[in-house]
């Protein structure tokens, strides 16, 4: 990649997107980290894209020219995933962030990449239904796609991998291809899903989600269990899932991290 193909396909994307294509070193800059300790690297230049279209002409701008493309979404992983550690262009996904149709008998919804697990959640409120994956953060989730997010409630309602029913992801050619489907039941070709969930944007860039969606629990218990050894806390945790009981998340502190949270609170 050279720098006067970088300056060449930033200014043809200024041409095709005008002020959704932003080049300004603050702008950059908070899109060349992410929560992680992870030193800054800066892309050359920020297409805040708002329809698949747009996306479709920022990869083939960028496979035209070889200059390397970065899906961001919410910026809040650990791992360094938005770093343009080689410079070339972000693709910032947060204004894709429109809430579908939302099929409350089937238990499924289509949102775009954009939407925040807590915005999708307080669209489903008066409806009984929740979205349970929950990382930590209020990450995107085409963001969570992209990294296989999970969370504590995985015990019970799995990760992103057993809650996405489909995707749309626009291929590094620039072509748009359409995943799964509505049915829970089928075994019909590749399970191209779940090859794309988990990718970190190496495969494509997700513009649309399918979601399975669960029903809210009419209450919700909670204890704290003190144990005198570590194989008594793992052994209780397996008793309590083979006996079945609906639990929703395990969490296990040690005495070091106990610490940890009492020294912070």
């Amino acid at each position: 990649m050279s720098a006067g193909a970088v300056e060449l396909a930033i200014a043809q994307l200024t041409a095709q997107l005008g002020e959704k294509v932003a080049t300004s070193a603050a702008i950059c800059d908070a899109h060349g980290r992410d929560e992680s300790y992870h030193a800054l690297a800066a892309p050359r230049a920020v297409v805040f894209a708002h329809t698949t279209e747009d996306v479709v002409a920022t990869v083939k701008m960028c496979n035209q020219y070889a200059v390397p493309l970065i899906p961001f979404g919410g910026g809040t992983s650990l791992e360094g995933h938005v770093q343009a550690i080689h410079g070339g262009i972000s693709l910032d996904l947060t204004q894709m962030n429109a809430i579908g149709a939302v099929h409350e008998s089937d238990l499924d919804c289509v949102v775009e990449p954009g939407v925040t697990r807590k915005q999708l959640n307080a669209h489903l409120r008066d409806t009984g239904l929740f979205f349970p994956v929950d990382p930590g953060a209020d990450a995107s989730l085409g963001g969570m796609c992209a990294t296989g997010a999970s969370g504590t409630n995985a015990v019970r309602y799995g990760t992103m991998r057993e809650n996405v029913l489909g995707l749309t992801v626009v291929m590094p050619s620039g072509d748009v291809v359409t995943t799964g489907g509505r049915a829970r039941k089928s075994s019909a070709g590749y399970d191209l899903t779940r090859l794309m969930i988990g990718s970190e944007g190496t495969l494509g860039v997700i513009t649309g989600i399918r979601l399975r969606l669960y029903g809210i629990p009419e209450s919700v218990s909670s204890c704290v269990c003190a144990f005198d050894t570590l194989q008594g806390a793992i052994d209780a945790v397996t008793l309590t899932i083979q006996m079945g009981l609906p639990v929703a998340r395990i969490e296990i502190l040690d005495d070091r991290q106990i610490a940890a949270c009492n020294a912070y609170s």
